[in-house]
């Protein structure tokens, strides 16, 4: 064999982490799009291209909140609702002497309203329409021939009927029609079916959000979900879901003591229920209102996996983005829905812009893991130890050292955790092999973990006082 220079390429050296899937998750929602796997979102992408992929539906409208909160990527999968969008009643302001009706299965949820901007009829009065309530109108459009007006990506049509005595005086300027819709809605089982496909789901992800109002028969069967996810699939994840709003028959205290029924034996680590509600200024102009789990989304994707999304001095929602929390006087229940265990949003006197109260999850009372920031470090830690622990699956074990074969072996499975308190994700860390294992006969290598996390300031009491320099010590 002739000699000469050889050389090995040693890879690894710089560090670059694997991909973990920390603060990416999943979006299950409506829309009328059909896609037999996950599409996914960046971060980089315009509301344009969001709901080119996803529809003007309100999976696209979680996304949007989600991505501009932070989301650098998300994977929708888009599902065709059980339940249908719904009109209400259209209605008119006006002296014009025309009229109209509406049609069609609106694709979300608006706030239609059309305003006549010209005088006359049909190919003659022109008009601008607004689908959020009247905070930003269309472009002028001269009213069809035929009388009826399409609103685009809605699925909703308006159509106007001229007077038949005086055609000319049908639509006066001024003259308001207005119509509100319901969004689609995705029933239980929508959302169950959606969440099997994720069982064997080859993309790493950290948690998902399920888009839409929901209430306690499908937290409970969530919940059934979750735990499945991690004792039978090795899939440990956290779930957002939204609660739902105050109804128009009800009254604040109504709506707090709904919610408070609603959430009794929901006892569960990794199940959140979002129930603060907004005036958000969305992505693409709307100002709508929204349930702000989207918001809650984006915030994880910026925070640290210890990080509580409450911090305040890194996570600030704009008042040009929130206007106001929604329903009107809720301040004087945040705290109360805070105990519930429910998600909030808040104001700090001295401080602009809006904030997580805390990121409550439906843990049960006297658990480690009452908040996400919790949560995600023990999902963390269950995902990198269990890596590290299937290489050593079949691994040979001395009998006349076994407790020192065995301790080797999960020196192994310790290295995520060493890596954890580096980056100060964690404060410390310990792994324990209990001794006189049988491994003969069991085949089974017991090991115990305890970390200290991290700790954070929820609360800050100051002792303010005068003190007078001449009488010190």
């Amino acid at each position: 064999m002739l000699r000469d220079v050889k050389t090995t390429v040693t890879d690894g050296g710089l560090g670059v982490g694997t991909v973990k899937g920390e603060g990416v998750h999943v979006k299950i929602g409506a829309s009328p799009v059909a896609s037999t796997s996950p599409i996914l979102i960046t971060g980089s992408m315009s509301d344009k291209k969001i709901k080119e992929l996803l529809g003007v539906s309100p999976l696209a409208d979680a996304v949007m909140d989600s991505v501009e909160n932070g989301s650098s990527k998300i994977y929708c999968l888009p599902v065709q609702a059980s339940i249908a969008g719904s009109l209400g009643t259209l209605t008119k302001e006006g002296a014009g002497t025309g009229n109209a009706t509406v049609s069609g299965t609106p694709n979300n949820a608006y706030d239609i309203v059309v305003a006549v901007t010209g005088a006359g009829g049909f190919n003659q009065a022109t008009l601008q329409y607004s689908i959020d309530g009247g905070n930003a109108f269309s472009s002028e459009l001269t009213l069809p021939l035929s009388g009826a007006l399409v609103i685009p990506d809605t699925g909703v049509t308006i159509t106007f009927q001229e007077s038949s005595q005086t055609p000319a005086d049908s639509f006066k300027v001024g003259d308001l029609y207005k119509v509100k819709s319901t969004a689609p809605q995705l029933s239980n089982q929508d959302v169950l079916d959606a969440l099997a496909k994720l069982r064997n789901a080859i993309f790493p992800f950290e948690f998902v959000h399920i888009v839409g109002e929901t209430s306690r028969p499908l937290w409970l069967a969530v919940s059934t979900e979750v735990t499945a996810f991690f004792e039978k699939y090795k899939k440990p994840l956290f779930v957002v879901m939204e609660a739902k709003g105050k109804q128009a028959n009800e009254t604040l205290n109504d709506f707090y003591n709904r919610l408070a029924a609603e959430r009794r034996g929901i006892d569960h680590t990794d199940v959140q229920i979002v129930a603060s509600w907004s005036r958000y200024r969305k992505m693409d102009g709307r100002v709508v209102e929204v349930n702000n789990a989207g918001i809650v989304c984006g915030l994880y994707a910026k925070a640290l996996v210890q990080q509580s999304i409450g911090e305040t001095k890194s996570f600030s929602i704009p008042e040009a983005k929130i206007s106001a929390l929604l329903p009107e006087g809720i301040e004087d229940y945040i705290g109360a829905l805070d105990d519930e265990k429910y998600l909030t949003f808040r104001q700090y006197e001295g401080l602009n812009g809006y904030y997580v109260t805390n990121a409550r999850m439906m843990a049960p009372d006297g658990s480690d893991y009452r908040y996400a920031e919790n949560v995600r470090v023990k999902n963390k830690i269950i995902r990198e130890t269990r890596k590290e622990a299937l290489k050593q699956l079949q691994s040979m074990v001395d009998m006349e050292d076994v407790q020192g074969s065995l301790e080797a072996i999960a020196k192994f499975i310790e290295i995520p955790l060493d890596e954890m308190v580096r980056a100060k994700e964690i404060s410390s860390a310990r792994i324990e092999v209990p001794e006189d294992q049988d491994i003969l006969v069991t085949e089974t290598l017991q090991v115990v973990i305890r970390f200290v996390p991290v700790g954070y300031v929820r609360e800050i009491a100051i002792d303010l006082g005068m003190e007078n320099p001449f009488r010190m010590g």
